[in-house]
């Protein structure tokens, strides 16, 4: 298992300095979100910045961490926009970047306030469009595109990443949804989210993890291995704690456990008597989940 967090927000070269410290601290990635004005009761005045401009400064000052989103909603970004974006970040970072990808969260102004499209089928759509666009352009080859949504007279990016055959890209999926989850499968790692019969928000178990894992072996027909994704928090000052909460999701087939402190600084601070919690959680280091035998995944 692979240990990325996610940097949910504060002054951007703060952002960018706790970066580099989460490296030095032994995380293998670190991820921003991309939003334009999420209204947030917990937080209603909370800054956001650009994410490629944030990364591209990450990737200056850091050297091995993975570096991504999290998560992009490509129905509202112009993929051949981000296509330039990505490569770009891909090779300050030599090689470094993911895109984690979705239909976005809709109490982010960045969709209804601003006219973009806020139907699920739609921006189901625009995204599967999307992608496509983007693994064309990524090619470094002569690229067109005809679909419902999008229109690309031919073209050709260059330079291509630096990872070939392409960045890879990971699509939130929602478990058991079928159509969600072949979505997803198509590409190189799954952020899944479960949702129940009527459409409510569940916890995502270590056996849904196992589940998941098994269906994906049966339908997935790409050969390249398919990363895992889970969000969740663990207590830095508690290491064995730790390791109890992520074992069970490493022995199910997460390969990357994201650490999510979501939550306002302040209020986070006022519970925990702590000035900073978030650069304390990163200074404590990923929370290694050590097998019964005693190896740390």
């Amino acid at each position: 298992m692979r240990y990325g967090f996610i940097l949910p927000g504060g002054g951007i070269r703060e952002l960018v300095a706790l970066a580099a410290e989460a490296e030095a601290a032994g995380w293998d990635g670190v991820f921003v979100p991309d939003c334009i004005a999420i209204e947030s009761a917990l937080d209603p005045l909370a800054p956001a910045f650009d994410p490629w401009v944030l990364l591209g400064a990450i990737a200056m000052r850091t050297e091995r961490v993975v570096l991504g989103t999290m998560v992009t909603p490509l129905s509202r970004r112009r993929p051949w926009k981000v296509a330039r974006e990505t490569v770009t970040l891909d090779h300050l970072a030599n090689g470094r970047t993911v895109l984690p990808v979705g239909l976005g969260a809709l109490d982010d102004g960045g969709f209804g306030k601003v006219g973009e499209a806020t139907d699920r089928k739609v921006r189901a759509q625009l995204l599967d469009e999307a992608l496509a666009i983007l693994d064309g352009l990524w090619s470094g080859q002569p690229f067109r595109y005809d679909g419902e949504q999008y229109h690309l007279e031919e073209m050709t990016f260059l330079p291509p990443p630096v990872r070939s055959p392409r960045i890879p890209v990971w699509v939130v999926a929602a478990w058991p949804r079928v159509r969600s989850l072949r979505r997803a499968l198509r590409w190189d790692g799954v952020i899944p989210g479960k949702l129940s019969a009527d459409g409510a928000h569940e916890a995502m178990t270590p056996t849904d993890i196992q589940a998941l894992v098994a269906f994906a072996a049966e339908r997935r027909s790409q050969p390249t291995p398919l990363d895992i994704i889970f969000e969740g928090e663990t207590p830095g000052d508690d290491p064995a704690r730790a390791a109890d909460i992520v074992r069970p999701y490493a022995e199910a087939g997460v390969t990357w456990w994201l650490e999510s402190l979501w939550a306002p600084r302040r209020q986070r601070a006022e519970a925990a008597g702590i000035s900073d919690p978030l650069r304390t959680r990163i200074l404590q280091g990923p929370p290694r989940a050590a097998s019964p035998s005693g190896t740390a995944h």
